[in-house]
C-alpha cells in the first residue's frame, strides 16, 4: 500500500512551534516561580498556545490532539475570566 508523505507547510510548522512555545513558557514560568497560574498572563499564554495548536490539529484531523487542545483552550479561557472577576 502506497502512502503519500504528509506535507506540512512551513507556515503551519512555525505556527505549531509558536503555540507549543507559548504553552511551555507558561508551564516553565509556573514551575520555576516566574509567574503565578492565578495571573492573567499565565492563562493568556495557555489559551493562545492551545488555540493555535487546536487549529493546526484540525488539518489533518487528529482527534486526540483536537480534544486535548480544545479542552485546554476552554479551561484556560474559563480560568482567565474567573481570575478577572472580583472576589
Amino acid at each position: 500500500m502506497y502512502h503519500l508523505p504528509m506535507q506540512i507547510s512551513l507556515a503551519r510548522q512555525i505556527a505549531s512551534f509558536v503555540g507549543a512555545l507559548l504553552i511551555l513558557i507558561a508551564y516553565a514560568g509556573a514551575q520555576f516561580g516566574w509567574m503565578s497560574p492565578r495571573r492573567p498572563v499565565y492563562n493568556i499564554l495557555n489559551a493562545a498556545g492551545s488555540a493555535i495548536l487546536a487549529y493546526i490539529a484540525f488539518q489533518p484531523f487528529q482527534l486526540g490532539f483536537v480534544l486535548l487542545e480544545v479542552v485546554w483552550t476552554l479551561i484556560s479561557l474559563y480560568a482567565l475570566v474567573r481570575s478577572s472577576q472580583p472576589e
